[in-house]
């Protein structure tokens, strides 16, 4: 089954204007165990410093446009307060494509239906009753545009042994 981003119209402009339309795209799309939880977060890299927001996409993960540092999407540093490595696993819809090697194929560079490569990220993330992530959702939004679009739909998230 291939991986297809369906997009659909949201807010275009500013990038304030859009984070309503990530987030209800995220909290459609989560889901939580009984008695669990799911967060929510608009991304923004605090690692480089300057708040960007903006970021590139490529074989499953999101790379900050201003210092090229990952989320950690594909290996669980995607919420400042998780330090659970991790890995996905596909829970009925499949993963985003990340062919081996260091190249990059067209189909790990997903775009907007405009052509446009960078996007403001959300993360939903679903934990156990005892704090434990166990899914995660990811929500791509253009700001060129304002199209939305989920990334990555409920994977299933896997801890690796520490």
């Amino acid at each position: 089954m291939d991986h297809e981003i369906v997009w659909t119209p949201g807010a275009a402009g500013e990038p304030s204007a859009g984070s309503e339309d990530l987030l209800r795209l995220l909290r459609d799309a989560a889901r939580a165990e009984p008695g669990g939880r799911v967060e929510l977060l608009v991304a923004e890299c605090e690692p480089c410093g300057s708040g960007e927001v903006e970021f590139e996409v490529a074989k499953g993960e999101c790379f900050c446009v201003g210092c090229c540092i990952p989320l950690g999407i594909t290996d669980g540093y995607a919420h400042p307060d998780v330090a659970h490595p991790w890995r996905l696993e596909s829970s009925g819809a499949p993963l985003p494509p990340a062919s081996p090697g260091r190249g990059f194929e067209p189909s790990d560079l997903p775009r907007c239906p405009a052509g446009h490569d960078l996007f403001h990220v959300a993360v939903a993330l679903s934990f156990a009753v005892d704090g434990v992530p166990r899914g995660i959702s990811v929500a791509l939004r253009c700001p060129e545009d304002g199209v939305v679009g989920l990334y990555v739909d409920n994977a299933r998230v896997v801890l690796r042994a520490a």
